[in-house]
């Protein structure tokens, strides 16, 4: 009797490392299909970057390259590209500065302060998520005429000066803090400024790198609006830039793939070399203790 309890004991132990072991084989494979899934069209554009001008038009993809150097070249010596990236930095840096200090204070506001009207004000900004940003351009575009700033750095910069989804984030890690905090700042004479700029704000570091770090991509990769509003190479950022390569005669897809690779690079930097704080900030805007 007791042998065979042994026995079904053994083999509910061996049933269950299994399962186990299926279980854990399966999250690895569907990491490693997303994976392939998010890295191949990088990966295709750098072998494209790479190919000679007869191979890109094959119909038959190529996974390897020929590794045609001069393609970068070319694309690099097609447009004034120091120009154009000093644009976009200069648009982008403005971009998080006016962002995330605006985030700042709206969040703050909606998280810790009690108004009337709060709740529904709040709804309301974040409708505004749900309007395609499409429907906006001919408005957005009247007025910025009406400003006269048609070919300027604010037209790219002002537009964007309010996140929701920063305010969204930022509200949540202010309503995560505890009232103690307030309560103690208080008594050390701390006005409601005081208290956001001395205990809220530094606490608050993980969840502004994170707005900082989608601003930035947001407003490097930008091109609809950007396109719409400038004119000259002394205001265009890299995405429109990108333009030389596509013409009525025809477009050029290695010189395009290489000038896309080398404008690419400064997002992948920033983003590895902000990686962790973006994880951090993350994980603190989405609990709420």
């Amino acid at each position: 009797m007791s042998a065979t309890r042994l026995s079904g004991s053994r083999q509910k132990r061996a049933s269950g490392w299994w399962s186990a072991q299926l279980r854990r084989g399966t999250r690895y494979l569907v990491i490693i299909i997303a994976t392939l899934i998010a890295v191949f069209p990088i990966y295709y554009m750098l072998v494209t970057s790479l190919l000679t001008t007869h191979d890109a038009y094959d119909v038959v993809p190529h996974i390897l390259p020929d590794w045609e150097w001069s393609n970068y070249v070319r694309a690099w010596n097609m447009a004034p590209w120091l120009q154009y990236f000093g644009n976009s930095l200069f648009v982008a840096l403005c971009t998080i500065v006016l962002a995330t200090l605006t985030s700042l204070l709206a969040a703050y506001a909606f998280g810790t302060m009690k108004f009337p009207g709060r709740h529904v004000l709040f709804m309301l900004l974040l409708g505004i998520i749900m309007v395609p940003s499409e429907a906006t351009l001919i408005p957005s575009y009247l007025l910025i005429s009406t400003f006269h700033w048609i070919n300027s750095y604010q037209a790219q910069i002002i537009p964007f000066g309010v996140s929701i989804s920063g305010i969204f984030l930022l509200r949540q890690f202010f309503l995560a803090l505890p009232p103690s905090l307030w309560e103690a700042a208080q008594l050390d004479g701390c006005s409601r400024l005081g208290y956001l700029w001395r205990v809220a704000a530094p606490l608050a570091r993980p969840a502004l790198a994170v707005i900082a770090l989608q601003i930035f991509i947001g407003s490097w990769n930008a091109f609809l609006w950007p396109y719409l509003v400038t004119s000259t190479d002394a205001f265009r950022p890299v995405e429109v830039g990108l333009r030389a390569f596509v013409a009525d005669e025809g477009n050029d897809p290695t010189g395009l793939a290489a000038a896309v690779a080398f404008t690419t690079l400064p997002v992948l930097v920033v983003f590895l070399i902000a990686q962790k704080q973006f994880i951090e900030g993350i994980s603190a805007g989405s609990t709420k203790g």
